[in-house]
């Protein structure tokens, strides 16, 4: 069965999964919750299978539903992306754009990015200011960021996100940083209670910010510094120091004299990457926000194997 479909319909689909409601999703899209429900009605008779089943709470996707919203996403940002670069064969696009990262995202990820736009959109000018999430969040809802990379998740706080719109970025696993001469180093995945004993490099900074450091679910870990920048306890766990934990975003930006490990625990849920905006974007903004998602898949595909 071929799957030809508007892709109003596709926005449709996003927009009922997103806010869970008829009425929330039409009121987001600007239809009648009436327009809206034969969209959907029109969608189920093309894909063949029912998408939504009404619930106590609203709307319930199906796993048809869930699993079509995944390839809905990046179809909808290839033909925004084409969009774009149609506008600015007539209309260079240009601007400034505020974009906001904790510490790791500026080992690779925004770097990267903002190569990327300036490839592609030379007038597009990118200011990033590296800070934590909780900074990142004052400085979004201040209007002195357009976009801030936020890390959500398992032993994270639950942060204030009320009226900002969030959208996940793909950032893989989480990984062990040990020197290239540690008892661990040539080992492919090891299992938690092989981290038990050993010393641990953990980040410093302000009170409630995370930090990267212990093994998150290793119980009573030995912490032997505690230090505040990324290039001086990767330092100390080249010397052979200690180990730390490193997000699969900075895997590839480590020095030569550290290598990565992959850990199974089958009790860590994990954390991730979520971009976050207040309000709709310009163009400008569009355009820095489809490099990071491209970047961010880049990074989350790769494996310390594949080095």
């Amino acid at each position: 069965m071929s799957l030809d479909v508007h892709p109003q319909l596709l926005r449709a689909l996003r927009a009922v999964l997103e806010t869970g409601s008829l009425t929330a999703a039409s009121e987001r899209l600007g239809f009648t919750q009436s327009a809206l429900s034969k969209q959907i009605a029109t969608l189920e008779s093309a894909a063949g299978t029912q998408l939504f089943r009404r619930g106590p709470r609203g709307v319930e996707p199906t796993p048809a539903a869930t699993r079509l919203a995944a390839r809905a996403v990046t179809i909808l940002d290839q033909l925004d992306a084409a969009s774009r670069e149609l506008a600015a064969v007539d209309a260079p696009l240009d601007g400034r754009v505020a974009l906001g990262g904790f510490p790791a995202t500026a080992m690779r990820l925004v770097p990267q990015t903002i190569a990327r736009v300036r490839a592609d959109y030379p007038a597009v000018e990118i200011d990033f200011l590296e800070s934590s999430t909780p900074v990142q969040i004052r400085r979004l809802r201040a209007g002195r960021l357009d976009l801030a990379i936020l890390g959500v998740g398992a032993g994270l706080p639950e942060w204030d996100l009320t009226g900002i719109e969030l959208e996940q970025l793909p950032s893989g696993s989480l990984l062990l940083a040990v020197g290239a001469r540690h008892r661990l180093a040539r080992s492919r995945h090891v299992a938690v209670t092989d981290l038990a004993g050993e010393g641990w490099i953990a980040g410093r900074g302000a009170r409630g910010e995370p930090q990267f450091g212990p093994w998150p679910t290793l119980a009573g870990p030995r912490v032997v510094a505690e230090l505040g920048d990324w290039s001086t306890r990767l330092g100390f766990v080249a010397a052979g120091l200690g180990i730390t934990t490193v997000p699969r975003l900075a895997a590839q930006s480590l020095p030569a004299e550290v290598t990565c490990v992959e850990v199974d625990d089958p009790d860590w849920t994990g954390r991730s990457m979520t971009l976050a905006r207040i309000g709709a974007l310009p163009a400008p903004a569009a355009a820095v926000r489809t490099a990071l998602r491209h970047e961010a898949r880049r990074i989350a595909d790769w494996t310390p194997l594949s080095s």
